[in-house]
């Protein structure tokens, strides 16, 4: 499915997240960055998964992870669902062109239009250190990649 392997840099992106503003993969050089794909803003197993990270977000910050958390929603539905769940990380829109960085990674679903369920854990240095990608209704585990950061460590 990906076109992304554990090894190779990071496929660079600028997309806008909630509140409008451009978030650069490339930019957050020297910090380690968990890219996390989600189908569908307000779906259940999407709400369910942002809302474990939310409850954890303490745990990735301390390991001095950004999240960045990118579906083919338009800016508005991601600012409308952020406010409705508390959501204090990027919520990314891939919407125009539509999927384009879901493309790049692999794991644009064209049936649906929306990507699959791909996390990738990305080094200080751009470079894919641990990945995991799941169906569209194959909700994640978290520990999984809880552990993967504290490799990073």
């Amino acid at each position: 499915m990906s076109t992304v392997e554990v090894g190779q840099p990071a496929p660079d992106f600028t997309l806008k997240n909630q509140h409008g503003q451009d978030v650069t993969l490339s930019k957050l050089r020297g910090r380690n960055v968990v890219v996390l794909f989600y189908p569908f803003a307000f779906s259940g197993i999407c709400t369910g998964e942002l809302c474990e990270i939310r409850d954890n977000l303490e745990d990735f910050e301390d390991a001095g992870v950004r999240v960045l958390a990118i579906s083919c929603d338009p800016v508005y539905s991601l600012r409308a669902w952020s406010e409705q769940e508390g959501y204090d990380f990027d919520l990314l829109s891939d919407f125009w062109p539509h999927g384009e960085v879901s493309r790049a990674y692999g794991i644009f679903q064209e049936g649906p239009g929306a990507a699959a369920r791909g996390t990738y854990v990305i080094d200080r240095e751009g470079v894919v250190r641990w990945k995991i990608e799941n169906g569209l209704g194959d909700a994640r585990e978290l520990n999984g990649y809880l552990e993967a950061l504290q490799s990073l460590a």
